[in-house]
């Protein structure tokens, strides 16, 4: 087992990253266990530099100039069965292997999450969810080291305060605790989820379905939408959806609907609570005008899915930024709500 951590300088960011934008890391380090996690934090600490733990790399947009601090890989690994469908799993273990063994072993709940890139780490960071499930739905514990009290810590599901795509991790106290392991609860035999529209659809509403079939077809949808990895495939250099789906008060509902010259029930959104509605960020960005293929530089909007943002090849950072913020103004001038950008930006 590897003893002490070994950081190296200069390490291009671009290739860990689903982008394939960035710079360097001014130092780098893999953590292949939690002492060296520990070790990685006093390391940076000791010389003043600010830290960054970096999973798989699919919600990441790296700057041009690189990270003038220590890059963390986390490669804490391991999958221990705990028994009546829990499993505990290490933050650097890829994500959707881990779907696959779940779904393979007839263990629902998290089926509709199959195929989204990235480690099991980032999961709960920004609860991640997908075709009616989110993550947090399953998660039991979280364990962290807690940056504040240099110290181990279990956050239960209730202390990691999972809302739609935030967590403690990410919102509340970013940069606190790093995640590097995660418990979760699955349901042995259990149904598989058809709670989203368009996955119903897609499987004509067929009875007895099972976790693979459900997990075969979102794999299928996301690979039709380039948010499947692919090698070769441009529309797959992106970070996913760069935009998440705004949450706006019930009376922003006219005003949006006359923006987009329809009448307010024809505007898609499902309630967010307290008044409160979610709109597709999708819906916003075409009749906004930002369409499938839209730009003509090497940063575009994917010729398959509006949301995700692509490297078309070449692409630097400072181009997907101008091309975020055209979208983001002309959204904003159209329907008056302004879009925030869910991948993390690194510099």
């Amino acid at each position: 087992m590897p003893i002490g951590l070994q950081v190296e300088g200069q390490i291009p960011l671009a290739p860990l990253t689903t982008f394939g934008i960035g710079g360097a890391a001014r130092y780098f380090a893999v953590a292949e266990t939690e002492r060296q996690v520990a070790e990685g934090v006093a390391w940076a600490e000791e010389r003043g530099l600010r830290l960054f733990i970096l999973g798989g790399g699919s919600n990441l947009l790296v700057r041009d100039e690189g990270f003038d601090g220590l890059v963390l890989k986390m490669g804490v690994m391991g999958v221990e069965a705990c028994g009546d469908g829990c499993f505990e799993v290490g933050a650097g273990e890829v994500w959707d292997v881990f779907v696959e063994m779940a779904v393979g072993q007839g263990m629902a709940g998290v089926e509709c999450l199959a195929g989204i890139p990235g480690s099991v780490g980032g999961t709960p960071v920004q609860n991640v969810g997908a075709y009616g499930q989110e993550v947090s739905e399953t998660i039991e514990w979280v364990r962290a080291f807690d940056r504040r009290s240099k110290d181990w810590v279990r956050l239960d599901k209730a202390e990691c305060r999972f809302r739609y795509r935030q967590s403690v991790f990410n919102s509340d106290e970013p940069e606190r605790y790093i995640v590097t392991r995660v418990r979760f609860r699955l349901r042995p035999g259990g149904r598989p989820n058809l709670r989203y529209a368009d996955l119903e659809r897609r499987l004509g509403g067929r009875e007895e379905l099972s976790l693979a079939a459900v997990a075969a077809t979102v794999r299928e949808i996301r690979r039709e939408k380039g948010m499947l990895l692919v090698e070769g495939d441009a529309d797959c250099r992106s970070a996913g959806s760069f935009f998440k789906n705004p949450v706006v008060g019930l009376e922003h509902l006219a005003a949006v609907a006359a923006g987009a010259g329809v009448q307010p029930e024809a505007v898609p959104s499902w309630p967010a609570g307290m008044g409160q509605i979610k709109i597709p960020a999708a819906w916003l960005l075409e009749r906004a005008g930002f369409v499938k293929g839209f730009g003509d530089g090497p940063a575009g909007i994917s010729t398959r899915h509006t949301l995700a943002l692509t490297n078309r090849g070449g692409a630097m950072c400072a181009d997907i930024e101008r091309l975020q913020a055209q979208i983001v103004a002309g959204v904003k001038d159209r329907f008056g709500i302004t879009l925030e950008r869910e991948p993390v930006l690194l510099g």
